[in-house]
């Protein structure tokens, strides 16, 4: 990997590859969704239509994928974490040689995936233990200590949290569940990119049930790629048809996955300060590289002005959502908005009747907006 800052004046805000839509891969596994549906408190969550954001966009209709509240936290990250930690588990009760007594989960966080393994831990009688890089929001790390997970704090960024929790999970009591992969780490994050895939297979009944085809268009934010790796999966994973136009969203300040499509390789970049913390993150995960390589429609960063302007607007219209979350929407109007948007809506495959999808990956309590610290 090579390394570059985030602030470089080459990287461009906006790449379009046309050609993914004609990728295949194999799809997600069976069974995720039965799994998720065997824990107290699982119901779909809601896909909410929003016809005024299909006016401003210049499309048919617009539907928000709500994940503001999933299985009684504020983001989707529940739906990854229950199904490795599951795994682990498991695989763990089918070792002869494993210590006995409970495991410690690690893992690092920029918010919802820490709390989400330290709730998992705390309802399956394990231990956590998170560490959690700079910039996070005081109430999200006080979140994950009130689950019971030991908190750790880092001074530098995401990627110095990742090899601390990796450090530390080399104890034989203890087990990494991280949800970004490197060469030699793969088998559990993947497991948590599958725990996805029951957010995508709830979507295809909520528009068949909205009557709605398609969609044509689904925006996705974007860290390390692991919850974009499970859209290109679920849609690429087809056998038939096109599939939608898959968009990835990232931060200005901290724009791996778009960088890395420009280059044409994974690269690891110095990322800056931004509002949307859980997209903070500075390499591309190697599991999902090659996904997001090969299956993604477009990329695009976002200010952090353009993030809180829409988790705004979503909250007018009764959706709750934080800037990592809303992300998703100012994506979608930096493409299909502005200068060159004909070019953009061209590149997308987009007719004026089209369906759009945004995923909506946290609400406010998730991890509240930097200026409100």
């Amino acid at each position: 990997m090579t390394t570059s800052p985030s602030t470089s004046p080459s990287t461009p805000s906006w790449l379009a590859r046309p050609a993914a839509r004609a990728w295949r891969c194999a799809p997600a596994p069976a069974g995720v969704r039965d799994f998720h549906a065997t824990l107290t408190g699982y119901a779909p969550t809601p896909l909410i239509e929003l016809p005024a954001l299909a006016v401003e966009l210049g499309v048919g209709r617009v539907f928000v994928k709500d994940e503001s509240s999933r299985l009684g936290l504020p983001a989707f990250k529940a739906l990854g974490a229950s199904w490795a930690v599951h795994r682990v588990l498991a695989e763990r009760a089918t070792d002869a040689d494993a210590p006995a007594g409970p495991l410690t989960l690690v893992t690092a966080t920029d918010g919802n995936h820490g709390r989400a393994v330290a709730r998992m831990a705390r309802l399956m009688g394990q231990r956590a233990h998170v560490f959690v890089p700079r910039g996070v929001h005081p109430r999200a790390v006080a979140a994950i200590a009130e689950e019971g997970a030991e908190v750790t704090r880092v001074a530098g960024p995401y990627d110095d949290a990742v090899r601390r929790a990796a450090e530390a999970a080399t104890a034989p009591d203890a087990v990494l569940v991280q949800d970004t992969a490197w060469p030699g780490y793969e088998k559990i994050p993947g497991w948590i990119v599958e725990g996805y895939s029951t957010l995508l297979a709830e979507i295809d009944d909520q528009l068949a049930a909205a009557g709605a085809a398609g969609p044509d268009l689904v925006a996705v934010p974007v860290g390390v790629g692991s919850l974009a790796q499970a859209v290109v999966t679920h849609y690429r994973g087809r056998p038939a048809g096109a599939g939608p136009a898959l968009l990835s969203v990232e931060p200005h300040a901290a724009p791996c996955v778009l960088l890395s499509l420009t280059r044409g390789e994974p690269v690891t970049i110095a990322t800056g300060e931004t509002t949307m913390a859980g997209l903070n993150c500075g390499t591309p995960s190697a599991l999902a590289w090659p996904y997001l390589r090969d299956g993604l429609d477009a990329a695009v960063s976002v200010a952090d002005a353009d993030s809180a302007c829409a988790a705004g607007d979503l909250s007018a219209l009764g959706v709750s959502s934080g800037p990592c979350g809303a992300a998703s929407l100012a994506g979608v109007r930096v493409a299909l908005r502005g200068d060159g948007a004909d070019e953009r809506r061209a590149s997308l495959g987009l007719i004026p009747a089209a369906v759009v999808v945004l995923l909506n990956t946290e609400g406010t309590a998730a991890n509240p907006s930097a200026f409100t610290m």
